[in-house]
């Protein structure tokens, strides 16, 4: 069995795909997430007895942690999701996503790079670096303008997709200075069980679950290409068993809403699943609110390169995929508590030592 190093495998993408590939007994997994708002152990709970699951506490940019870690438990490949990703938070706040994102990625990758130089024969030549990147690294694209491809110039507005940009750039300079053979995957907006509440699709269903307003920025027709976690997870693990080094991938769900369109959908499941809840319909709790600055149009993702040399298409739809996604937290009312209480908190701070700022 192959041993990988996952980064931020505590947080939305990252837990999924360490639950499915687990659950495949795909490869014994090292879990490294520094713990911050958004990582949450608990995501991983059913693996608390699995003797090839293992957490490690720390930071991607803690260069000795890495350095240890490495060479204690040898990967395979290193499967890169740790960032921080919420653009209202990059707008408020930008300094956090430089270090992350930017500063972090380059600790990890020459880390890496001096693990990769020192191994030997087919461990060196099997070795992956996959790093998982997003589409708001292309820009904004017109309501005419053809899906964003591979090759689509880089015209990041917002300082997450900038600093997503930067840590794509270093990505593939480490492979064309060094020969790191990487993988980097561009993927559309997530969405299912285990996102953290302040992403758009959960805040709206936990808000509309307790009566309060669903805000949605400007006129509601800002468009997302919207993926469902398992079918990126099931493609991530496609991309680093056959992926070409070097080369990028775009994953999308071939799904475009608008805004308005997606939280007017979860409205009418949750009026079908709680006929009489004071809210019906939930609809009328929909505000528009001032729209936030530099927000992209629309996202469309071109996804024929992955379909055509990786045989990858997405199963679910968004039908099927939001309904599963709004029965979950519907379903998990303690998942939610946990990971929006002092309680967690609390938690993190006695089992880890994680500090809860």
């Amino acid at each position: 069995m192959e041993t990988w190093l996952v980064t931020g495998g505590a947080g939305f993408i990252g837990s999924n795909f360490i639950l499915q590939q687990r659950r495949a007994q795909t490869a014994r997994i090292i879990n490294l997430d520094k713990l911050t708002y958004a990582g949450n152990p608990h995501n991983l709970s059913e693996l608390r007895r699995d003797p090839d699951y293992l957490f490690q506490l720390g930071d991607i940019g803690d260069r000795p942690l890495l350095s240890s870690l490495l060479a204690n438990q040898q990967p395979d490949a290193v499967i890169h999701f740790a960032a921080e990703s919420h653009v209202d938070r990059s707008i408020r706040s930008p300094e956090a996503f430089i270090e992350t994102n930017v500063v972090g990625t380059f600790r990890l990758l020459d880390e890496v790079r001096q693990y990769w130089e020192g191994l030997r024969g087919a461990k060196k030549a099997a070795f992956r670096f996959l790093h998982i990147s997003t589409d708001e690294v292309y820009g904004s694209l017109g309501p005419d303008d053809p899906a964003f491809t591979e090759t689509t110039p880089y015209a990041p507005n917002s300082p997450y997709a900038a600093s997503k940009a930067a840590a794509d750039h270093l990505v593939r300079a480490y492979h064309e200075t060094y020969g790191l053979p990487v993988l980097i995957t561009n993927c559309s907006n997530n969405y299912g069980p285990l996102q953290f509440p302040e992403k758009f699709i959960p805040l709206m269903i936990l808000n509309a679950l307790q009566g309060k307003k669903l805000p949605i920025y400007g006129d509601g027709q800002n468009v997302r290409d919207w993926l469902y976690v398992a079918d990126h997870c099931k493609a991530l693990r496609l991309v680093l068993a056959q992926g070409r080094v070097g080369a990028s991938y775009n994953i999308g769900g071939r799904c475009e809403k608008t805004n308005l369109d997606v939280v007017t959908h979860i409205c009418h499941l949750l009026d079908e699943l709680f006929p009489q809840a004071p809210s019906v319909p939930h609809a009328r709790l929909i505000t528009f609110v001032p729209d936030r600055p530099g927000h992209d149009r629309r996202y469309a993702m071109n996804i024929s390169k992955i379909e055509q040399e990786l045989g990858w298409t997405p199963k679910e739809s968004f039908d099927s995929g939001l309904a599963k996604t709004v029965r979950w937290y519907v379903d998990h009312p303690q998942w939610v508590e946990s990971v929006t209480s002092g309680a967690y908190r609390q938690w993190l701070q006695m089992h880890y030592g994680a500090d809860s700022s």
